[in-house]
């Protein structure tokens, strides 16, 4: 088989598709579109009969052999869920040395921020507002993801999320889509690059919508508008295939009452046609089979029909893909064979792409060395450091003088919990080398001051299960026999006696994520009771959040002297912590979302328009305001930061036209420091009523004391430009532009811009 033009690797990729197409049968072009669950550590224990156990644990235990099976018949071009290269080469074996056609297959696996080296949570990373971290963590991930075999990740999420119930916020950038778009691309350039060998397909995900599911509930549907859809939901997914992406995942709920997955005007009009993506689509899980669930699909050969003719290329599925009926669909005239062939060149060129045809085994030497990369590690901290939020500051508490305090009082189960620390959505990490919040501390004050920790109120559990804890190999939990009452006092007592009291407080890993979706922000437990009396005490306190959504801080702001949005940091996170807290590092990650004062005022952005009553904006409630405890782009540092002589290069463009706009930051302090520059519009008059504010550039700015730079931004039709409901299109206007600068969205120094038609 050797002189196949299919295998010929000087051939272009278009021609050895054709040859290879031309060569393969209906049904192993449907397999090319199935990618199969494959849970290696499915086992069935030692004298039980499979036939006695409930059906569902049947089909778990007997899913190798399916898949392997499948494998062997061509009737699968792809699996998830393979993370080590011993099982990776085992199931490639199959493929290309027992199939007819030898087709290498295309491993995925959600590498989300991190497979061995665990970064922060991915709205951790977008808090840094530094594109170029956020490159560096993913390509680090992509090249321990390579090393084992896995070719494809299923990330990033850029999805805008405005609902901080939802629980797959902690996934993507925030609320905002210039900052979303940023990061996406980012994203992008860090998993695929070149697509070399040390890099994997990235997949942005999900199209589309799924961030604005009701109320904040995972999984139920989403109406958004075509002003939201156009403006705020798309913006990421086009920066993301404009950087490259070869993949996109649909989603599986129902947008505006089609199921994102069999939804044409989504996959094929928009996706293809106006964005212009010729990469292959794959289904979020069994999306395509729930289209029958939906009430959309009769029975899982329409399914399948609506699937292909909307332009899916691939179905992700555990068991009986809807896809197996494909062979019948196109014998029935129900779908084309050019469609198909479509789909399946697509999927194809992705392997021909990755090299999979020459090279398609994992080196388990290559592997070792990748994951245990010390420069991986380091850069996980550098990270980590990044994206901690200073959110209080109350006169001068932090950073800490280690060389002044004697006796530190560490509080929370959360400060001593590995597993939680690395957030969620990692399946190969390892405990052994996480730093937890107390280790980084102990660390970095040494033996000379005393620390003592005190695990405190418990966190309660979760009502319904999380499905992900049983993947898990680590779940912390609050112990059976756990005193509330006891390790509070004891926490209060080792607080009295303390020069200072750091309080870890938060949510659990697996209270964040896919299927964590929560009807409160308040925080878990007795956390905020425990914290009101040891700021009682008199012993100044340090509140460090761990947390992947803002939570209800009322009482906290008014406890705590200091606040740390520390995120889920990470395999390093700890000593990311102790770093700020000590002052080897200023703060300066930004919020990437608005941060509400309770779970009332949900959804809560700072892009909303004017609408009646501008001026009553704050009053909307008549029991409490209607504003943020923290805006978007939100951040303290230990430095101090002018802004000054705000200039635009010219009074007044045309439509199309550029203008520069220029800001003065000064370092007023004598610290060096990064500060966030961040530039906000608004248009005053034009075919659509625009948002109060809008993000329309960043810049992570390095500041030494004294030090005064000239930031520079444009503004020109890239940020002017917006969809208009009133003529169905992109449009700019003739209209007034008011300019802001600062350092969040609250900046008040400002100019105007007047374009002209």
């Amino acid at each position: 088989m050797t002189d196949l033009p299919y295998r010929d690797p000087s051939l272009p990729a278009g021609e050895r598709v054709a040859d290879l197409l031309s060569r393969m049968t209906v049904e192993e072009k449907a397999g090319q579109l199935t990618q199969y669950f494959y849970f290696s550590m499915a086992v069935t224990p030692p004298g039980v009969d499979i036939a006695s156990l409930p059906s569902e644990q049947q089909a778990y235990l007997e899913l190798p052999k399916m898949v392997e099976d499948a494998i062997r018949a061509g009737r699968a071009g792809s699996a998830l869920f393979a993370k080590d290269a011993e099982t990776t080469n085992r199931l490639q074996r199959i493929a290309v040395e027992e199939s007819r056609l030898g087709i290498p297959m295309i491993f995925g696996f959600d590498v989300i921020h991190g497979l061995r080296t665990i970064f922060p949570t991915p709205i951790a990373m977008a808090a840094s507002w530094s594109p170029e971290l956020l490159e560096q963590a993913q390509s680090v991930a992509a090249r321990e993801a390579r090393s084992v075999g896995i070719h494809w990740t299923f990330a990033p999420m850029v999805d805008i999320a405005r609902d901080p119930r939802w629980g797959r916020i902690v996934e993507g950038a925030g609320e905002d889509p210039t900052l979303g778009a940023a990061a996406a691309a980012a994203q992008v350039r860090g998993f695929q690059g070149d697509l070399g060998p040390d890099r994997v397909v990235a997949g942005p995900k999900h199209f589309l919508g799924y961030g604005a599911a009701r109320g904040g509930r995972d999984y139920d549907d989403a109406e958004v508008s075509d002003n939201e859809l156009w403006n705020v939901y798309l913006p990421p997914f086009q920066a993301a295939i404009e950087a490259g992406a070869k993949n996109v995942m649909s989603a599986y709920m129902d947008l505006n009452g089609l199921p994102a997955s069999g939804n044409r005007a989504l996959l094929t009009d928009i996706l293809r046609d106006r964005l212009g993506f010729d990469g292959f689509v794959v289904s979020d899980a069994n999306a395509v089979r729930s289209m029958v669930t939906q009430h959309f699909a009769r029975d899982l050969t329409d399914a399948s029909v609506h699937a292909i003719n909307a332009g899916l290329d691939m179905e992700m599925c555990t068991t009986d893909p809807a896809f197996n009926r494909l062979p019948h669909a196109v014998a029935e005239g129900l779908v084309s064979e050019d469609a198909l062939d479509a789909a399946v060149a697509r999927v194809l060129t992705a392997k021909f792409d990755l090299g999979l045809f020459e090279t398609p085994f994992a080196d388990p030497a290559s592997a070792d060395a990748a994951l245990a990369a010390p420069e991986h590690r380091e850069l996980a901290r550098q990270v980590a450091e990044q994206t901690i939020v200073l959110l209080k500051n109350n006169a001068g508490t932090l950073p800490l003088a280690a060389d002044s305090i004697s006796n530190i009082a560490v509080i929370g189960q959360l400060a001593d919990s590995r597993r939680d620390t690395l957030g969620p959505w990692v399946f190969d990490y390892d405990l052994e080398e996480t730093i937890t919040v107390l280790d980084g501390i102990r660390r970095r004050v040494g033996a000379d001051v005393q620390v003592e920790h005190a695990p405190g109120a418990g966190i309660m559990e979760r009502r319904f299960p999380s499905m992900f804890d049983q993947m898990d190999v680590v779940v912390e939990r609050t112990p059976d026999d756990h005193d509330d009452d006891l390790e509070i006092e004891h926490a209060v007592a080792l607080a009295t006696a303390a020069d200072v009291a750091i309080v870890v407080a938060g949510q659990r890993q697996n209270q964040i994520g896919e299927k964590s979706s929560v009807s409160t922000l308040d925080l878990p437990g007795r956390q905020v009771e425990q914290l009101r009396r040891i700021a009682a005490t008199g012993t100044p306190v340090v509140l460090v959040l761990m947390t992947g959504r803002p939570v209800d801080l009322r009482i906290a702001d008014t406890s705590a002297l200091a606040i740390l949005q520390a995120w889920h940091p990470g395999t390093r996170g700890g000593e990311a912590v102790a770093s700020i807290l000590f002052g080897d590092t200023s703060p300066a990650a930004r919020l990437p979302f608005t941060w509400p004062r309770h779970v009332g005022q949900v959804p809560m952005i700072y892009a909303h328009n004017r609408t009646f009553a501008p001026e009553d904006q704050g009053t909307r409630y008549f029991d409490e305001e209607s504003t943020p405890l923290y805006p978007f782009g939100h951040g303290l540092s230990y430095a101090e930061f002018e802004y000054s002589n705000l200039r635009i290069d010219r009074p007044s463009i045309t439509v199309g036209e550029t203008a520069l706009v220029t800001v003065e930051v000064t370092n007023t302090s004598d610290r060096d420091a990064d500060e966030v520059v961040q530039l906000y519009t608004h248009q005053r008059h034009g075919r659509s009523t625009r948002p109060t504010r809008e993000l329309k550039g960043f810049q992570r700015v390095p500041l030494a004391g004294g030090q005064t730079r000239t930031v520079t931004f444009e503004l020109g039709p890239d940020e002017l430009r917006y969809w208009s409901a009133a003529d169905g299109e992109t449009v700019q206007d003739p209209t007034i532009v008011d300019v802001w600068v600062g350092g969040s969205s609250a900046a008040e120094l400002s100019s105007t811009l007047e374009v002209g038609p």
